[in-house]
């Protein structure tokens, strides 16, 4: 009885002990990206992704074959900001440690907020609320805002406030992103490997001067934007994998990010 007591206890610890040494294929997976094609939302002076045909159909060998060409900017779709995209001498898409874009997460639902302010920013109360229900932020977590602007992807006119493209498009932006001063308490009070958001940026749509993303890159925190499905994810309690392209020197690039429950 004693052995059989024991073999029950090891069973049960089983996916605790793998969750703690980084294995983390235990649990139900939600994939957080959306998928690159021709509607994929960028910015509106960067080039889009395009998918072009190198063969397709059958060789003259008589087998299947495909292959195929992309072209994109580093930024759109869904993607990971780099730190020294607004950080000089900061860390590079390749710098990144890995075990910074992997670890346990949090979800910020403020999309109550948002539904009736697309200008919406994401403040140091709605941090403190969260803690208020769920404890204290734990170092070394990764940040996820749910604004509710997902639902509207890759619909630009929705999610980005204009259809337009070109520069006098960016001024005519309206969408949710981090207040600098939530993205400053987040630095100085909290220590997080990274954060990121269902929309095009983590500075909102009207900002000019991009401070959340200053403010944060300085600290070498990367950021994930244009992330999918948050809306599929519990307040804590789930982990997250962000791996970017590896484009070395690279400001960001496309990003898969998965999380584990």
């Amino acid at each position: 009885m004693k052995r059989l007591h024991l073999l029950l206890v090891l069973l049960l610890a089983i996916p605790v002990l793998a969750q703690r040494r980084g294995d983390f294929t235990v649990g139900h997976i939600v994939d957080l990206t959306h998928a690159f094609d021709s509607n994929s939302v960028y910015w509106p002076t960067a080039e889009q992704f395009k998918l072009e045909t190198d063969f397709e159909g059958v060789t003259d060998k008589g087998y299947f074959y495909s292959a195929y060409r992309y072209s994109a900017a580093e930024h759109g779709g869904t993607h990971l900001d780099s730190p020294v995209h607004f950080a000089k001498g900061h860390n590079t898409v390749d710098q990144i440690p890995l075990d910074q874009l992997m670890g346990a997460a949090i979800v910020i639902d403020v999309t109550k907020q948002c539904a009736t302010n697309a200008d919406y920013l994401v403040s140091v109360k709605d941090f403190e609320d969260w803690e208020k229900r769920n404890g204290k932020i734990a170092n070394g977590a990764i940040v996820l805002l749910r604004t509710g602007f997902g639902k509207f992807y890759p619909d630009r006119k929705k999610y980005l406030g204009t259809e337009e493209r070109g520069a006098e498009a960016v001024a005519k932006l309206h969408f949710p992103g981090l207040d600098p001063a939530a993205a400053r308490w987040l630095t100085q009070n909290r220590a997080i490997k990274a954060i990121g958001l269902d929309t095009a940026s983590i500075d909102y749509g009207q900002s000019t001067l991009f401070e959340s993303h200053r403010i944060l890159f300085e600290k070498n925190i990367p950021a994930f934007e244009n992330v999918a499905n948050l809306e599929q994810l519990p307040a804590k309690g789930f982990s997250v994998i962000a791996l970017p392209m590896k484009i070395k020197g690279g400001s960001g690039g496309p990003l898969r990010i998965v999380a584990i429950l």
